[in-house]
């Protein structure tokens, strides 16, 4: 589903993704983990198509799209459901999913997997919310439904950067649980994760991103196995990838 060659991208003319090679298959939820810094969110961004490649290819279901526009990947299946989660804190939950859905055509909206109904079947919380704001929500439910309008979308592919940051270990298995559902919905994941047993809980494969590297990759079994495989991964910086470190995010 995706894949990535020799890919290298970065901000303002300085280098965070070093000549990644990357390989999803259809139907599986692939993680990243790393420290801060060391490029998970950039390369998120750079799938979805938020920051340009420099150099290497971005693969989708066989098709190059490496120099496709973000809107444009949307449209061909890819999803994204950013950090900090960026729901409008005026509009209610019913707004979101309305407005998410209606970007649709009406043919598309005819054919679609996931409507507004269907996602707060997935997420019942959402339906309980509906009338509630953005700005009323907890953490949590902003991020359920961040998660939503990024299904509204009807992706192939989500990509999901840092979903559980700041939240309550309750909600953090409640994300768990969902990311794992979703690939029998006939989706592909790519998630940036905070922290390896995370990772290891949801993900069948997981890279160690290192200075904007692919540093290691392991079974998420690997990694239950031996939890201390990914600490000592994610320890080998090298001076030479810390140079750039106040360029990645």
């Amino acid at each position: 589903m995706l894949s990535l060659s020799s890919l290298t991208a970065g901000y303002d003319g300085g280098t965070v993704l070093h000549g990644l090679d990357l390989e999803i298959p259809e139907g599986s939820v692939h993680a990243v983990v790393g420290h801060n810094g060391a490029g998970k969110t950039t390369l998120i961004h750079t799938v979805s198509g938020l920051v340009a490649a420099s150099s290497g290819r971005v693969g989708l279901a066989g098709a190059d799209v490496t120099r496709q526009a973000a809107h444009r990947r949307a449209r061909s299946g890819v999803g994204l459901v950013p950090q900090g989660r960026r729901v409008f804190p005026g509009l209610t939950v019913q707004e979101h999913l309305t407005l998410a859905f209606g970007r649709r055509s009406r043919r598309d909206r005819a054919s679609a997997q996931w409507t507004p109904d269907s996602v707060k079947q997935l997420l019942p919380r959402l339906a309980e919310r509906a009338g509630h704001r953005g700005r009323q929500l907890s953490g949590g439910e902003q991020q359920m439904l961040a998660i939503a309008r990024a299904l509204l979308g009807q992706p192939r592919l989500l990509l999901m950067d840092e979903p559980t940051e700041g939240l309550a270990p309750l909600i953090v298995q409640d994300i768990a649980d969902l990311i794992k559902t979703l690939p029998d919905q006939g989706l592909t994941i790519l998630v940036a994760a905070p922290r390896p047993a995370f990772a290891a809980e949801v993900a069948e494969r997981i890279t160690i991103l290192v200075a904007g590297r692919a540093a290691d990759e392991f079974s998420a079994k690997e990694l239950r196995d031996q939890p201390d495989l990914a600490a000592e991964a994610m320890g080998h910086a090298t001076a030479e990838g810390s140079v750039a470190s106040g360029l990645r995010r």
